[in-house]
C-alpha cells in the first residue's frame, strides 16, 4: 500500500508563482521513506495537533503526542475523553506537526483508524501500556513509565493503530 505525498510550493528560497500551492505529487511506502527534513519532524518530540469531527460536526483540535512504524501512525488516548467516541464513529484522523522554531515547515498526515488495542485486553492490552511509556520516554525523558494517569479512578489507555492515507509538506527547517 503506498502513501500519497503532496508536496507544496513554498517560500523558503524567496516567492514564486504559485506559491503555497501543490508542486508535485509523489508515493511513499513507509514513513521511513519521507524526505528527512519532514521524518526529522516526526521523530523529534514535536507535538501534532489532532484534528477530528466532534459532535457538533465542527472540527476540534488538540495538542498531543504521536508516534509511528511503518506506514501506520499510532495515537494513545485516554479511554475516558471524549475524542475516543469521535475516532471511532468517523475513523479518521488528521495530524498536522509543525517545526516550533519556523512555523513554515510542517507536514500534515491523514490516516484511517485500522485496529485499536484497550490496554485491559488480555491478550495485546500490554502493546497499548508499553506504547505509552515510549513515547513518555520521547517527549518527557523522565522516568521508564507515563506519569500522567488521572488519579481519581483507573485510567486506561486506548492504541488507535491508523493507516496513513495522505501526506502533504511544506517548507524546510
Amino acid at each position: 500500500m503506498s502513501i500519497k505525498v503532496a508536496r507544496f510550493l513554498d517560500v523558503s528560497e524567496g516567492t514564486q508563482a504559485n506559491q503555497f500551492s501543490v508542486g508535485s505529487h509523489d508515493s511513499i511506502e513507509s514513513l521511513d521513506d519521507l524526505d528527512p527534513i519532514y521524518k526529522q519532524l516526526l521523530d523529534d518530540p514535536i507535538h501534532c495537533t489532532m484534528g477530528l469531527i466532534g459532535n457538533d460536526g465542527i472540527v476540534n483540535m488538540t495538542p498531543m503526542w504521536f508516534d509511528y512504524e511503518g506506514a501506520q501512525v499510532l495515537c494513545n488516548l485516554a479511554e475516558h475523553r471524549k475524542k475516543i467516541e469521535w475516532v471511532r464513529r468517523d475513523g479518521k484522523i488528521s495530524l498536522l506537526i509543525v517545526n516550533p522554531a519556523n512555523m513554515y515547515h510542517w507536514v500534515s498526515i491523514k490516516c484511517t483508524v485500522d485496529r485499536e488495542v484497550h490496554e485491559d485486553d488480555p491478550k495485546d492490552g500490554a502493546m497499548a501500556t508499553e506504547h505509552v511509556n515510549k513515547i513518555w520516554r520521547k517527549y518527557i525523558g523522565d522516568g521508564d513509565t507515563y506519569q500522567l494517569r488521572d488519579p481519581s479512578f483507573e485510567e486506561k489507555r486506548v492504541l488507535f493503530i491508523c493507516n496513513v492515507d495522505r501526506i502533504a509538506t511544506f517548507g524546510r527547517p
